[in-house]
């Protein structure tokens, strides 16, 4: 595993650092005035000018769906592995992973559609999305149950006929405030007396069925992060085709298991990215402020943030990677211990550097003219997103401790 990259990857890697060079970067202040303009205008719910702009040229570059990892219809095709120091860069600013067309929630969403979809269900949602024609939303979290324990969900699909009625109140739906979302992957349960983890299933829902609310969208540490979003919906009496479930009655919790082991590394992937970003400014702002006589470099404290911060990043990016290799080699089932524990370590971690990094930057941290508030709502909100930390934790430990008692039975 630690080798180096693909010549692939590192021509990849070379292009995207290059594309942020000239696109990402110089623009971070036209997409904050723009979004702004449209706050002001009242309605912030708009795609960005400036995205579908570099979308065009991103795409023309072939840096496009590159977090496919099986190949379809000539897209994607690269590895956990390959893909982790791309992803990583497109951490570093929050929007720009629309730009390739690889943002959550809709690669995790590309990824069940090729993985659990039929033909019909490809053609009609999974190719538009890989075109970046429309996006999508994933209604798994419920207000009113601990949707950590997803076998807690209560939205209803009832098979009706040749329908399935869906009735239920999701909430933080992560991009079902896009104006161009038109899909909704819905988790509920299809029969509440089966065994616990074959009660769910997953339906498709289009955004304009009739039926479906978004009723407003839900701050995080009052950041609206439109025109993404993350939304409450509201599904009453929701009328799809009995095709429009995914892979069969009974097979939810199985699809959502599968569905979020890449999901879950991505976040890692893109936290890391937001970590170094956060240690560069971190330098620079210590560097050029001066206390006490003397740079705030050259005091004790902050060396030892700034080494603990460099130690915390690169353990988080190695079992990132590891992860990443034995997802790619054994499948994302074998590599659930290391999934978890990356989804531990890597937004924890995160959260500690953009953390010391804001305290660098003094009052200034914590105001809006730097990234690092943003930052920080948005990594301590991954020890949330996919399951908090005390899930993974729980599956860590309950891993260790069967993998303790067959090898003392052996």
């Amino acid at each position: 595993m630690l080798t180096e990259y693909s010549p692939k990857t590192l021509e990849l890697m070379q292009a995207l650092q290059a594309f942020f060079d000239q696109y990402i970067y110089p623009n971070e202040a036209r997409y904050a005035q723009e979004l702004d303009a449209l706050r002001r205008a009242g309605n912030p719910w708009q795609p960005s000018a400036l995205v579908e702009e570099l979308k065009l040229i991103a795409r023309k570059a072939g840096l496009w769906n590159l977090f496919l990892p099986h190949r379809y219809e000539g897209e994607g095709g690269i590895s956990n592995l390959d893909y982790a120091p791309l992803c990583e860069l497109m951490g570093r600013v929050s929007w720009s992973g629309e730009v390739f067309n690889c943002s959550a929630p809709d690669t995790g969403n590309m990824e069940t559609f090729e993985r659990y979809g039929t033909e019909a269900q490809k053609r009609q949602w999974l190719e538009p999305l890989l075109a970046g024609k429309i996006r999508s939303a994933f209604l798994m979290t419920e207000p009113a149950v601990a949707s950590s324990d997803a076998t807690n969900i209560q939205c209803s699909i009832r098979r009706d006929g040749d329908d399935y009625v869906i009735n239920g109140r999701k909430w933080y739906s992560s991009g079902a405030g896009n104006p161009h979302c038109a899909i909704f992957i819905v988790m509920g349960k299809t029969d509440p007396e089966a065994p616990r983890h074959a009660q769910q299933s997953m339906v498709l829902v289009p955004r304009d069925a009739p039926g479906v609310t978004v009723i407003r969208p839900l701050s995080v540490f009052g950041y609206d992060d439109a025109p993404h979003g993350h939304m409450e919906v509201l599904l009453e009496n929701v009328r799809v085709p009995a095709s429009s479930i995914l892979l069969g009655e009974g097979r939810g919790f199985e699809i959502a298991q599968g569905r979020l082991g890449p999901g879950r590394i991505h976040h890692c992937m893109r936290s890391i990215g937001a970590a170094e970003r956060a240690l560069e400014m971190m330098v620079d702002r210590l560097q050029s402020r001066i206390a006490f006589g003397k740079a705030l470099s050259e005091q004790s404290v902050w060396h030892e943030r700034i080494a603990e911060s460099r130690c915390m990043i690169d353990q988080a990016r190695l079992l990132t990677l590891h992860a990443a290799y034995k997802m790619d080699r054994e499948g994302n089932k074998a590599a659930r211990a290391e999934i978890a524990m990356i989804k531990v370590v890597a937004p924890n971690v995160s959260c500690k550097v953009v953390d010391w990094a804001i305290q660098a930057h003094g009052a200034a941290g914590v105001s809006g003219d730097f990234w690092l508030a943003e930052a920080y709502a948005h990594q301590r909100t991954v020890r949330l997103v996919d399951g908090p930390d005390e899930v993974h934790r729980s599956a860590i430990a309950k891993i260790e401790l069967s993998r303790r008692s067959r090898l003392k039975s052996a």
